[in-house]
């Protein structure tokens, strides 16, 4: 299975864009679908993961503001993302793993990566 990630930008402070990870030569069936972000200097850091076809899981920092979903009997899952603050400018990553619940929110618990797509958020 190979992840695409798309739909990043420039967008003004209080806009919205809509990531998209598509799969392809496979399903996400069954699989943990996360997203995780690296601002400049930073680490990378857990912004939304989807648990097996169960939970949702959201940073303190984007829960409200973020919503991740995936259309039924699609093989892409999206990140909607509402109220962009400049502090939500980062690349972005979408991965999917078998992680346990416990490590649903740690990069370590996905092995597959997809292509990281740019948000830029104006201020």
């Amino acid at each position: 299975v190979q992840l695409q990630a798309s739909g990043g930008g420039l967008v003004q402070t209080g806009g919205s864009l809509r990531l998209s990870c598509a799969a392809s030569g496979g399903t996400l069936s069954g699989y943990s679908v996360g997203w995780f972000r690296q601002a400049p200097g930073k680490e990378r850091e857990f912004v939304a993961a989807r648990f097996r076809s169960t939970t949702t899981h959201y940073a303190d920092s984007v829960r409200g503001r973020f919503a991740l979903f995936k259309e039924k009997d699609s093989n892409t899952v999206f990140l909607q993302m509402n109220s962009l603050k400049p502090e939500d400018t980062a690349i972005y990553y979408c991965a999917a793993g078998l992680p346990i619940l416990s490590t649903v929110r740690t990069s370590s618990g996905y092995r597959l990566w997809g292509q990281e797509t740019l948000v830029t958020v104006s201020s």
